[in-house]
Order: structure tokens, then C-alpha cells, then sequence
């Protein structure tokens, strides 16, 4: 048990160094740069230096205590700083993932939608094109058929905007949705009712892959935070500004790769362990997945709503 706990202080001082300490002892060089700077001396090393000199032979941080004192207030900051980035990521997943759009107040509700039916109608247009490029693909006549790099750019367009028909204001809310659509689509599997129950049935190896991708969906986000609070910085030190789109458009790629990559893994775990979770209910069926087997499974899961009317009871 000693060398059990050992091993889990060891761990959690990692995290706590990795995820919290070292992006906030960052944040506050460049904080600390940003105030010794300012807009007048923003790109002057030299001044940069004889501010740390000055800094530097102050006699309360010259003793042993002083620099004590500077190290701990540096840590606690840097702490509080990587909970407030946490916190403040958490805020930006459930904005790039928009599920429950349908619930914010207005008018954000109300904007939210027209951009919706904004991007329905862009991926529409673009769907058909697609769809134009591949039928003519499909002729028999080999001078009838267009290019396929035609082909590959019409879906590339489309998927720029969304996998599928877009149901939310963002792409990456669009991907998780799009894992649902297509279950339902292929094999009438509601992925919200049926993906708990799929998760207590899978292998610790799959569990495992898809917590990664999941943790690595939520550092993204975190990442985009960490752009969000570099921001302020730019009105005292303008070069920040770079640093928080350079960190933006980082955390952008990133949220969409992680996002892509976890929306996979959900599909890709559900149709493969639907046979085996509706074997598990007790639902005779052989064969591989089919549309009656997701209708069953997906009503047997379903809760069944509270019985209604008034029940009085006698004595």
C-alpha cells in the first residue's frame, strides 16, 4: 500500500505540475514582461534586462526568506491561474459543442438559430454540388466524367462546414451530433440512450482509448482559454496580442482534431458492440447489426415516462 500511494502522490504531482503550474508560471513571465514593458519599450530587450537587473537587487528578494516568499506567491498564482483556465475551458467546450443551444436564453437563442438555418442552407448548396460532381462520376461515358480532384474539392467544401447536415452553430458540436445522425440513419441506434449501457460492456483498452480522446477534447478547450486570458495582456504589451491568436488558432485545430477523432471512437464502439450489448439484454438475434436489431435495443433502453393521472390510496 506504501509503494501504491507513493506512486499516486507521484501522479498527481505530475498533473498538478503539468496541467496547472507550468502554463501559469508562463502566463505570468509574459505578464511580468508585459508590465516591465509596456507600449513604450514593447520590443526593447535592453530595457527588458535592466528591469529584471533592478528587480533582481531589491533587498527584499535578495534574502533567503524574500525569495522564498516569491517562489510560493509564484506557485499559488500559477495554481490559481491553471484553475481559472480549467474553468474557463469547461465554458468553452460547451460552447463549441453547443448541445443545448435550444436552451440559452435570448436573444443568443434566437442569433444562435439563424446562423443555424445559415449554415443549413451553405451545406445544402454545397451537398448538392457534391452530389452533381458524383453522379456525373458515375457515368459510363469516360469524357462525361468530371475530374476527381473536382469530386474531392466539392466534398471538401462540404465538410468544411459540416460532416453532416448541420444541426448546431459550430462544426465541432456538428461532429458529435453527426455520430448520432448516422446511427440512427444506418441503424435506427439512439447513441444518448444506448452509449451508457455501451460503455460498461467495453474492453478496458477501448475505455481507455476513448477517456484519451475525451481528455484530449477538454485540454483543447483548455488551451482556448488560455488565448481568452493572454488577451488583456495586449493592452499594455501589444506583442501579446500574437501570442493569444497564435495560442487561438492552436487550440482551434486542435478542438477539431480531438473533437473528430473522439466522435469517432463513439461510432466506431457503438456499432461494434451493439450485437453484443443486445446479446447481453437478452435479445435473440444472429447476424451481424441490422435496423430491426437497433429498434429493438434502442426501445428496450428507452425509460418508459411516469404513468399519468391521480393515484389515491384507501386505508
Amino acid at each position: 500500500m506504501g509503494q501504491f500511494w507513493n506512486e499516486l502522490a507521484k501522479k498527481l504531482a505530475e498533473r498538478w505540475l503539468t496541467l496547472l503550474v507550468l502554463p501559469g508560471v508562463m502566463y505570468l513571465a509574459v505578464a511580468a514582461i508585459a508590465h516591465a514593458l509596456r507600449r513604450n519599450h514593447a520590443l526593447d530587450l535592453g530595457y527588458l534586462s535592466r528591469q529584471i537587473t533592478s528587480y533582481a537587487k531589491d533587498p527584499a528578494i535578495g534574502t533567503v526568506g524574500g525569495q522564498v516568499v516569491v517562489l510560493i506567491a509564484v506557485l499559488i498564482g500559477a495554481a490559481a491561474l491553471g484553475l481559472a483556465a480549467q474553468a474557463l475551458g469547461a465554458f468553452v467546450e460547451r460552447l463549441a459543442l453547443a448541445a443545448d443551444w435550444h436552451t440559452w436564453p435570448n436573444p443568443f437563442r434566437y442569433l444562435t438559430a439563424r446562423w443555424v438555418t445559415c449554415r443549413q442552407r451553405r451545406w445544402d448548396t454545397a451537398h448538392t454540388n457534391y452530389r452533381t460532381q458524383y453522379e456525373r462520376a458515375l457515368s459510363p461515358d469516360p469524357n462525361r466524367r468530371p475530374s476527381p480532384i473536382f469530386l474531392s474539392l466539392a466534398a471538401h467544401r462540404r465538410t468544411r462546414i459540416a460532416v453532416d447536415r448541420p444541426e448546431r452553430p459550430t462544426w465541432t458540436g456538428d461532429r458529435i451530433h453527426a455520430a448520432a445522425i448516422r446511427l440512427d440513419r444506418d441503424h435506427h441506434l439512439d447513441l444518448a440512450t444506448v452509449w451508457p449501457y455501451v460503455w460498461l460492456i467495453l474492453p478496458d483498452s477501448d475505455r481507455t482509448e476513448i477517456t484519451q480522446a475525451r481528455t484530449a477534447l477538454s485540454r483543447a478547450a483548455t488551451l482556448a482559454a488560455w488565448a481568452v486570458l493572454y488577451t488583456p495582456l495586449a493592452l499594455w504589451w501589444w506583442p501579446a496580442a500574437f501570442l493569444a491568436a497564435a495560442t487561438g488558432l492552436i487550440a482551434r485545430h486542435r478542438i477539431r482534431t480531438t473533437t473528430s477523432d473522439y466522435a469517432d471512437l463513439l461510432e466506431a464502439a457503438t456499432r461494434l458492440q451493439a450485437v453484443t450489448l443486445a446479446q447481453t439484454l437478452g435479445i435473440d438475434h444472429t447476424g451481424p447489426l441490422t435496423d430491426r436489431l437497433g429498434d429493438a435495443v434502442t426501445f428496450h433502453l428507452t425509460p418508459k415516462p411516469p404513468a399519468g393521472g391521480d393515484r389515491t390510496s384507501s386505508a
